[in-house]
């Protein structure tokens, strides 16, 4: 074999490989833009092969299936996410105000991107062993380092709460996973808007509730919860 041919077999698997990543990065982003555009629950495969000009067989050369698919999505999210919680982690001040800031910034992210809350709800609802049945290994493994780089960023401020003498917590990094699934389930209300409460005795009423209600009940739980005594909503 000539120098030339052997240098072309060495270069082929290669590029093979960075053509296999971008599409498969060409169906994530795909799959996303269907997210923000309809919800979760309105993307389907076919949609998605649609948008990236290919069909849906493709898609399944590329995923073990839709799960794996949508968790590398909320991958996406998370990453993004992550992001926006360390510009509020690296914000001045107390332990407090930053964990108020990196709350806020987490609601503020779930309400502007609504199929993110719905996207990591569906994946924590799945037991462990049917996602590891469903997903590969380096996809899990993606996931979870998504999850946990945003955890990080809460755990830090929590640890560095506690070492202040300003936050009450044992486990921080329970804290932090509580917070989260927490915040999830509050995103939920913020999406709907709708309280319900008693007119009177077995009497519901209906109402509204914002945006802003939500997100300032949110940070007060979390700083209660992390100081240990009643905060006020402010």
């Amino acid at each position: 074999m000539s120098s030339a041919s052997s240098d072309a077999a060495t270069r082929r698997p290669g590029t093979a490989a960075a053509r296999r990543r971008l599409r498969e990065q060409e169906i994530i982003d795909a799959t996303r833009a269907l997210f923000d555009e309809r919800g979760m629950r309105d993307a389907q495969i076919d949609d998605i092969a649609r948008a990236v000009g290919i069909n849906r067989a493709i898609v399944y050369r590329h995923f073990t299936g839709k799960e794996e698919l949508f968790a590398l999505t909320l991958v996406q999210y998370l990453d993004e996410l992550r992001e926006a919680l360390r510009q509020a982690a690296d914000s001045p001040g107390s332990p407090e105000q930053r964990l108020s800031a990196l709350v806020g910034a987490f609601v503020d992210y779930g309400l502007a991107h609504p199929a993110f809350v719905d996207c990591a709800q569906a994946m924590m609802r799945r037991p462990g062993d049917d996602l590891l049945a469903e997903v590969s290994e380096s996809a899990m493994f993606r996931l979870g380092r998504a999850i946990t780089g945003c955890m990080a960023v809460l755990t830090e401020v929590i640890e560095e709460g506690v070492a202040a003498g300003d936050f009450d917590v044992e486990d921080p990094y329970l804290l932090a996973n509580m917070l989260y699934a927490s915040g999830l389930g509050t995103l939920q209300l913020g999406r709907v808007q709708i309280l319900v409460t008693e007119e009177s005795p077995g009497v519901p009423r209906i109402s509204r509730i914002s945006h802003d209600q939500v997100r300032t009940h949110v940070i007060s739980s979390a700083l209660a919860i992390a100081t240990g005594r009643r905060v006020s909503n402010r």
